[in-house]
């Protein structure tokens, strides 16, 4: 497997980014064709069509969201407790979950020291990755 670092760290889903999303969006498209050219024949047909293809679309963004919310609450609970093995305390809960997610690509050795200096520092989740000197790879987080 490739190594891991911060200028390949994010993962593409090739059913959903390229697949899935591509289809629901020549749908969507499709539909709207089809409502403009028919709207006035038929009326009835042209809206169920339409409004399906915009029910599909919002429940691919939802369930896609929904995903990464619950990865999101994984990944803190995992770093907090990584955290706690370490230090003998909980993170601190200024830091946000973003700057959270981004942590968990410290090794165990820069991890205590790159919390604290977030928190000293406000640091970005962007300046975090780019802070970490030996790269945790993360291949699990889609």
């Amino acid at each position: 497997m490739k190594q891991q670092n911060y200028e390949n760290h994010s993962k593409v889903d090739p059913v959903y980014h390229y697949g899935i999303s591509l289809l629901s969006l020549a749908t969507f498209i499709l539909s709207i064709i089809f409502f403009v050219k028919n709207v006035a024949e038929e009326t009835l047909l042209s809206f169920i069509v339409l409004f399906a293809a915009v029910t599909f679309l919002l429940i691919m963004a939802k369930l896609r969201l929904y995903a990464l919310q619950l990865q999101d609450r994984i990944i803190r609970t995992e770093e907090d407790f990584r955290h706690y093995r370490l230090t003998g305390s909980d993170l601190d809960p200024r830091l946000t979950v973003k700057q959270v997610i981004a942590l968990r690509f410290a090794p165990d050795e820069e991890f205590p020291g790159l919390a604290a200096r977030t928190l000293d520092e406000d640091l970005s989740p962007k300046d975090i990755k780019k802070a970490v000197q030996n790269w945790r790879a993360d291949h699990h987080r889609v």
